[in-house]
């Protein structure tokens, strides 16, 4: 018998849909694989395919490039255009991001022109786009306000800072969990690792603030963030300064904001001020980057089996961050915080 491979495309698709249905009348696999010259592995992979996908699964499928067509400039720049100041489900198509599959999908729709995913990828790398992580926005945060920040108000607090002599930090404060999971593990195809983690959980928080000369200021505690938490790590961030003024950047937390410690900056308005960040605007807080490194690097790569542990193995990270100001001047190198540099 002629081997399968070299049959023409509806042939092999004949084969496939006889064999899968020889097996479900009764026949063993062995039995089928020899009567249509293929392997018994091969008749079990298309009965596996069958019994998830259905029998469409098995049909031919077209072969080479889909036809389509060359992009012209004026094509390429309103392609690039769309991807850069819109969203999947904006343009009407059912993706969330921007995949080489929906950018296929727009320039089918948009010029006509059908495109492999390949093809579509090469465009985009040629066109300067690399896959990326996406950053997380708010459907709240006000555009206005964050042009307004990046165009006015922190170039203000800038050149204030100059005027005074102070240094700028920006500041955080994130929850540190046991079960926080983080990074990917090798194992055997179709055999999902299992990390053993202790049944108890626990955790604790931090709160720090970053310099992009390099600073790094944390403090950890197990309590609930509040006003007295937060003026204690004040009062410590201008003890470490060298009695330089500091300005600091936070979020708008309404324990920022709350009276008791508008209160106490205003009566240390020589030695701290603070500024804050537009609202639900997290990507322009370059501090947020050290909380996403501790998490992932002293936090999911290590196992602690108690509270002081997983605490101890965050102060030495942070301790160790420190002493490392070109790791701490990284954070601001993300484009959202570039501003900040």
């Amino acid at each position: 018998m002629k081997d399968a491979r070299y049959l023409s495309p509806k042939a092999q698709e004949a084969i496939r849909l006889r064999a899968v249905r020889a097996v479900l009348n009764g026949q063993s696999q062995t039995q089928v694989a020899k009567t249509f010259g293929v392997a018994r592995g091969t008749v079990s992979r298309w009965l596996k395919i069958y019994r998830e996908k259905g029998e469409e699964a098995l049909l031919a499928k077209p072969r080479g490039r889909p036809k389509g067509g060359k992009l012209l400039g004026w094509q390429v720049a309103t392609i690039c255009n769309l991807i850069r100041d819109r969203y999947p489900d904006q343009m009407k198509l059912p993706f969330a991001l921007w995949t080489r599959e929906a950018v296929g999908q727009l320039i089918e729709r948009e010029f006509g022109i059908k495109l492999s995913v390949w093809t579509v990828g090469r465009y985009l790398r040629r066109w300067g786009f690399t896959p990326q992580k996406p950053l997380k926005r708010a459907y709240e945060q006000n555009p206005k306000e964050v042009k307004a920040w990046l165009e006015e108000e922190y170039p203000q607090i800038k050149q204030k800072a100059r005027e005074e002599g102070a240094e700028i930090y920006w500041g955080d404060e994130t929850g540190i969990r046991s079960d926080h999971q983080a990074g990917r593990s090798w194992a055997p195809k179709g055999e999902t690792p299992v990390v053993e983690v202790s049944g108890k959980r626990f955790r604790f928080n931090m709160i720090s603030a970053i310099s992009n000369r390099g600073k790094l200021k944390f403090m950890i505690f197990g309590e609930r963030f509040n006003t007295e938490i937060f003026i204690e790590f004040l009062r410590r961030l201008i003890r470490s300064n060298e009695k330089r003024k500091i300005f600091l950047i936070v979020d708008n937390h309404r324990v920022h904001h709350a009276k008791k410690v508008s209160e106490w900056v205003r009566r240390h308005k020589g030695e701290i001020e603070l500024f804050f960040l537009p609202k639900y605007s997290p990507e322009l807080n370059p501090d947020e980057y050290l909380n996403q490194d501790v998490k992932t690097n002293a936090v999911g790569r290590r196992k602690s089996r108690t509270k002081e542990e997983l605490m101890g193995n965050v102060r030495s990270y942070l301790m160790s961050t420190q002493r490392q100001p070109e790791i701490v001047k990284s954070y601001f190198r993300a484009p959202a915080v570039r501003y900040a540099m």
